[in-house]
């Protein structure tokens, strides 16, 4: 595809407090299929700026070969229309219908858009967007 060498691929995290780096790449493993994309073609992590003490997310991030940015509530919230899932356990307890997805939106830049619905496991969940990252 033209132009798509300028795009930012960003996995978006959303997970449990404890959950391990193994189960967190599961979680980017799944999305980057379901998005038909590699490890290779990944930018960078985003999670929600209270979720960065997670050593899961980082030994997750390490293992992808990426950075880690925080994302806040209020870069979440502000692109939250974007997200394809609803849950409306998650809009009840952190103000956004999907964290990995709004996570991942936010982070992406301008022109963002979802490749495809967020990925979970019982741990972690993990959605795919890109944009041209400013």
């Amino acid at each position: 595809m033209a132009g798509c060498e300028a795009m930012l691929i960003v996995a978006g995290i959303g997970c449990r407090r404890g959950a391990t780096g193994d189960v967190v790449v599961e979680a980017i493993d799944m999305a980057l299929r379901t998005s038909g994309l590699t490890r290779t073609q990944l930018a960078l992590l985003a999670v929600p700026d209270e979720k960065m003490h997670e050593a899961g997310i980082h030994a997750a991030a390490r293992d992808v070969g990426v950075a880690v940015a925080p994302v806040t509530q209020q870069a979440m919230e502000r692109v939250s229309a974007g997200a394809l899932t609803i849950s409306a356990r998650v809009q009840d307890l952190k103000g956004v219908p999907s964290v990995a997805e709004t996570a991942a939106l936010a982070a992406a830049g301008n022109g963002a858009r979802l490749l495809a619905p967020r990925s979970a496991n019982t741990m972690a969940t993990c959605a795919i967007a890109t944009g041209d990252g400013r």
